[in-house]
């Protein structure tokens, strides 16, 4: 009796790998040559470019400069903080609002030789904000200003909110 269990056993053991094999294959993961066209991401278009400085953002960044007497301050540490659409909800300087994602913040004193810190926010106390990206360096030909650009999670411009710490030595 055992060893005719035995042999059952084992031909059933090949009975279920024949038709594993007969009905199903063995599939193997090969490498296609071409990845399925929907399964590429579109890649996003890149600003990386500052926009031209215009005549009314100059004659503003003047008026700043004048306004706040050109001084040169002791160690300054101020904050903005920018809705998605281009307005100041509290904080310091004037905003500025070229395209889409990009904007500029523009004080009353030389920031050039400053430090930049900015962080995507929201200018209330509800939930957490968009994910996103954000990039600030100095304003190009306006020592006074700083240039701020945003960025959805797939890298295309967009208009988010943010915050901006500008530390003056």
């Amino acid at each position: 009796m055992n060893t005719s269990f035995r042999r059952k056993a084992a031909a059933v053991t090949f009975a279920v790998l024949a038709l594993t094999l007969a009905g199903g294959g063995i599939a193997v993961a090969q490498p296609s040559a071409k990845a399925p066209q929907q399964a590429v991401q579109p890649t996003a278009k890149r600003v990386d470019n500052q926009p031209p400085v215009t005549a009314e953002s100059a004659r503003k960044a003047q008026a700043a400069l004048k306004a706040g007497g050109a001084t040169t301050l002791v160690a300054t540490t101020v904050y903005t903080v920018v809705n998605s659409n281009g307005t100041k909800a509290r904080g310091t300087g004037t905003v500025l609002k070229y395209g889409p994602g990009q904007y500029e913040v523009q004080f009353g004193y030389t920031v050039s030789a400053g430090a930049f810190l900015a962080t995507i926010s929201r200018s209330d106390s509800c939930c957490i904000p968009p994910a996103g990206e954000v990039s600030v360096a100095p304003r190009l030909s306006t020592p006074n200003a700083v240039f701020i650009q945003t960025r959805n999670s797939s890298g295309t411009p967009a208009d988010l909110g943010f915050t901006l710490l500008t530390h003056t030595p």
